[in-house]
């Protein structure tokens, strides 16, 4: 048995790919947790950047809404691509001082997310996924479940 006849069978392709979306998706869920239990003083920071309150709350769905769904599985490929385009946009805006070494550092590290962001909403979440879940229970329920092709694995 050939190491990637081995990988298959043991869906270790599965496993990494639910072990990507958790630690992609960790600092989302985190960042917005944070903004959430500690409103004023992110509505205060946000405030200086130029940031109202309408896309604080935003911010906070986007973060913990799609943070969720790549972790979890559910609808992970649009969760993927809006956090995907969230952090060049954050990236963007608010990091373009590259004459200081940490915001150079946020740079880079949002491009380097966006692009995490951007592979797993092409390859997918996977079979160790809600989504994945709930397809098998609609095709044992008689309907014939339809399965994206880009997801099969087998």
């Amino acid at each position: 048995m050939t190491p990637t006849e081995l990988a298959e069978k043991l869906h270790i392709r599965d496993a990494v790919l639910l072990a990507g979306r958790l630690l992609l998706s960790l600092i989302f869920v985190h960042e917005g947790l944070q903004l959430a239990t500690h409103f004023e003083g992110a509505q205060k920071a946000m405030a200086a950047l130029g940031v109202g309150t309408p896309l604080l709350f935003a911010t906070i769905a986007l973060q913990l809404g799609a943070g969720l769904s790549v972790a979890l599985g559910i609808v992970a490929r649009l969760g993927a691509v809006a956090l995907g385009l969230f952090c060049l946009m954050t990236a963007s805006l608010f990091h373009t001082n590259f004459a200081s070494q940490n915001e150079l550092l946020h740079f880079e590290k949002d491009l380097a997310i966006a692009g995490g962001m951007l592979i797993l909403a092409l390859s997918g979440a996977g079979r160790l996924s809600v989504d994945r879940v709930l397809i098998g229970m609609r095709g044992r329920g008689g309907e014939g479940a339809k399965v994206d092709p880009a997801e099969s694995h087998s």
